[in-house]
């Protein structure tokens, strides 16, 4: 179940590959008009993987055409199967897509802020870091890529930002240093990071570690970016003889949906925990790919968001969904 989801078609109106693996999409509103959204905002959009169609979720990248959305699509080998579909659209088609929507809230009375991405994490800071520069609050923009052949949109932001983007890339020997980073922050200053799990949970820990209030630290991810590899697991149900298959490109959420266990969801993205169902035993091991749990509460593991986490061999859950006495 999603809130105050509104559905709509637009037109593929071009396409461009910014580096050899993202690939950019403008879309077209097929009504004319693009509904208002804040920065870092994301769309739904309703990708077919294997002939089925799935909903999948991308941030919006800044855009001077009023008249289009902008988004960027890595094309992900371990992924659900989505990047897949998108790259295979072509200019003209048709895709739904449903209204934007943001979990990540921009305090416009800071006067100082650090933006971190990571590979494909980018595509949300493109909004935030101009819609900073544009208000005139200090803003740096470290941004890691494994290369700068991976980099996208480094001459947009370059050109936007000057010398306070900082590209670093792992090829070269270059590592950004999140505890220095953030010890050399202004007392007032807030963090906005978007990345892989693994670039998250090391942000929170040297978030901490300096001795900054949580609340400055915001934080957005995307589903695929697990530890482990994506790959079919099963789920068993308490006290019934229901045993699922989750495919590579599927999400439990979705499995549990489709088989009649009704779960309620709002992001599906891992960061408002609407959809967690509670863990009663795992045979193998959970990849908890969320940013609402804690790493504590991760380690014991009790609860999951099955929308994004997934896990390796078997967990046995409890939705607490109970069918309706006849």
């Amino acid at each position: 179940m999603r809130f105050a989801e509104q559905w709509s078609w637009c037109t593929v109106e071009s396409i461009r590959d910014v580096t050899p693996t993202v690939r950019e999409f403008r879309l077209r509103p097929e009504s004319g008009r693009v509904a208002p959204y804040s920065a870092g905002s994301h769309i739904g959009v309703s990708v077919l993987i294997d002939g089925q169609p799935a909903r999948r979720s991308y941030s919006l990248v800044e855009n001077d055409d009023a008249g289009t959305y902008r988004i960027a699509v890595r094309l992900a080998p371990d992924s659900r199967g989505g990047s897949r579909g998108m790259w295979n659209l072509r200019a003209g088609a048709r895709i739904e897509i449903c209204n934007p929507s943001s979990l990540l809230h921009v305090d416009w009375t800071r006067r100082n802020y650090c933006l971190i991405a990571g590979g494909i994490g980018i595509t949300p800071i493109t909004g935030i870091a101009a819609a900073l520069y544009r208000r005139n609050i200090d803003v740096t923009l470290h941004y890691a890529v494994k290369s700068r052949g991976d980099a996208a949109f480094v001459d947009e932001l370059s050109a936007l930002l000057g010398d306070r983007l900082n590209v670093y890339a792992s090829d070269e020997g270059a590592r950004l240093d999140l505890e220095a980073t953030f010890r050399a922050l202004p007392g007032d200053a807030i963090a906005v990071i978007c990345g892989p799990m693994r670039m998250l949970e090391a942000a929170r820990r040297a978030w901490n570690e300096a001795g900054r209030a949580p609340a400055d630290l915001r934080y957005e991810t995307f589903g695929s970016s697990g530890v482990k590899p994506t790959a079919e697991f099963r789920v068993r149900l308490k006290d019934t003889n229901t045993e699922l298959i989750v495919p590579q490109n599927s999400s439990m959420l979705d499995a549990l949906n489709g088989a009649g266990f009704e779960v309620i969801s709002d992001c599906q993205r891992g960061e408002c925990g609407v959809c967690a169902v509670n863990v009663v035993a795992v045979e193998g091991e959970i990849d908890h790919r969320d940013v609402f749990f804690s790493d504590q509460q991760k380690q014991d593991n009790r609860k999951i968001c099955p929308c994004v986490s997934r896990a390796i061999g078997v967990v046995t859950i409890d939705t607490l969904y109970r069918a309706e006495a006849v």
